[in-house]
């Protein structure tokens, strides 16, 4: 696969996670793929997340739950070598035990195979941020 063609998979991905098509998200992924959010984050406790039915429901589903809104802004996709791409966004939510609404910004590292599936995730983030927002 062409960096090119991993950067459209990526906005693919994001397109169909901002209208809920979780389809659509879980299609573009490997069955093993290795998913790790952000150390500190509340989410970080089943890292790493291994299959997209995993993702589903350790992540996704819990976000779902937790927020009354969690949107994604400020998109930019980054071409990289080996497989990679590298998106800077921010997390716009509000959550509900709390309340509290945040924007935060994020970056998420996506690994592809050869065949371009998503075999690999990595999340940075502002945990103190969202973490302020849950307490």
């Amino acid at each position: 696969m062409t960096t090119k063609q991993n950067i459209q998979i990526i906005d693919t991905l994001y397109n169909a996670f901002s209208t809920g098509d979780m389809p659509t998200v879980l299609g573009l992924m490997h069955p093993d793929i290795e998913w790790n959010e952000a150390e500190s984050n509340s989410l970080a406790d089943g890292n790493p997340y291994i299959g997209p039915n995993a993702i589903l429901e350790g992540v996704f589903a819990r976000i779902g739950a937790n927020h009354e809104y969690f949107g994604l802004q400020d998109v930019k996709i980054h071409g990289m070598d080996d497989n990679m791409i590298l998106a800077t966004l921010r997390y716009d939510a509000k959550v509900n035990a709390t309340g509290k609404s945040y924007n935060a910004q994020v970056a998420h590292l996506w690994t592809f195979n050869d065949e371009g599936k998503i075999i690999a995730f990595q999340q940075y983030g502002d945990t103190k941020k969202l973490a302020d927002a849950e307490n």
